[in-house]
């Protein structure tokens, strides 16, 4: 009998140092109401000490916590990021060393705000062909990759990370999937720039910043009218019967819109940039995992969720399934 992926437990970890947008007023031309009118951002958390690895080892040590389920019981150790410690080691690497996850193959995917959703889909599939325990982590540091003196990037982003134990049930939760990339807009948002000349039997020298790039009207624009587009696709015929939606925590005015464009009552776009900002393939994850310790959702009662990211690359994927 086929086996389908199911969410059983879920966790968050977030650095402790928090920086108010009164804070970045102090280093940066910004206010805090400059941020939060554009934004719904009012603090993030930034790691001082910590890097990706370690948020996401924090992570999946929950989980294995709140589960009784053994890291050798795992098979797979999937982690979504954009900001690894090392092109390698895999982040996911070292969250599968550090708890001893012996048995569990172990990988990196990166696509941006995206990368949670498409780590998930990635996981069903596994358990579909026959895993049976596997973590599905989402993790930034965004901090160390933005540049500190562009007020239009800096006030954006924070720092945490979230994922999900998933298991195999007789029963199907991954109800629907949509997944798409268009590579033909990358350079709206760009990390991490790797300069190919940097060797010495090239004389000419690309001058390119490795801090994160992006262009916001682009991004909004693209949120607010592919995201919007594939979505409406997504819950046709199951609008009345959704309970929540958990969408990518970029901006408030772009969950606005797409409630709007949806005719999806605002108050059901649950949200928490306001305290962490952008953790881009962390946040649906931290935000799944607040609303579970807040008893909006309760794993096990079949409540019908929309889980949406989108972002770099550019990439943009959603699902609907039962928790």
């Amino acid at each position: 009998m086929m086996k389908f992926g199911k969410i059983t437990a879920t966790a968050s970890y977030l650095p402790e140092q928090i920086i108010t947008n009164d804070q970045l007023a102090e280093v940066m031309d910004t206010s805090d109401e400059w941020i939060y009118s554009r934004t719904g951002i009012k603090e993030r958390r930034i790691a001082t000490t910590e890097n990706t690895s370690d948020l996401c080892i924090q992570v999946a040590n929950k989980l294995l916590g709140k589960s009784q389920v053994t890291a050798q019981e795992l098979d797979f150790v999937l982690v979504a990021t954009m900001s690894p410690d090392y092109n390698s080691p895999s982040v996911a690497c070292l969250v599968q060393g550090a708890i001893g996850a012996t048995n569990a193959f172990a990988f990196d995917i990166s696509a941006a705000c995206a990368g949670f959703v498409y780590a998930l889909s990635m996981g069903e599939k596994l358990i579909r062909t026959g895993s049976k325990k596997g973590l599905i982590i989402g993790g930034e540091v965004i901090s160390k990759v933005l540049d500190w003196e562009d007020r239009t990037t800096a006030v954006l982003f924070g720092d945490g990370a979230g994922g999900v134990l998933l298991e195999a049930s007789e029963h199907q939760h991954l109800l629907k999937e949509s997944l798409h990339a268009d590579g033909t807009r990358g350079l709206s948002l760009t990390s991490g720039f790797a300069n190919v000349q940097n060797n010495p039997f090239t004389k000419e020298v690309t001058k390119k910043t490795a801090c994160l790039q992006m262009n916001g009207r682009d991004i909004f624009d693209f949120a607010t009218r592919d995201v919007a587009k594939s979505l409406a696709t997504l819950i046709e015929g199951e609008e009345e019967t959704i309970d929540y939606y958990l969408l990518h925590q970029a901006n408030s005015r772009i969950l606005d819109k797409i409630a709007r464009k949806l005719k999806v009552e605002r108050h059901k776009f649950l949200q928490n940039m306001d305290k962490y900002g952008n953790t881009s393939a962390a946040t649906i994850p931290i935000l799944l995992d607040e609303s579970v310790e807040a008893g909006t959702i309760v794993l096990g009662n079949n409540q019908k969720v929309v889980l949406s990211g989108f972002g770099g690359g550019l990439t943009w994927g959603s699902v609907l399934i039962t928790l």
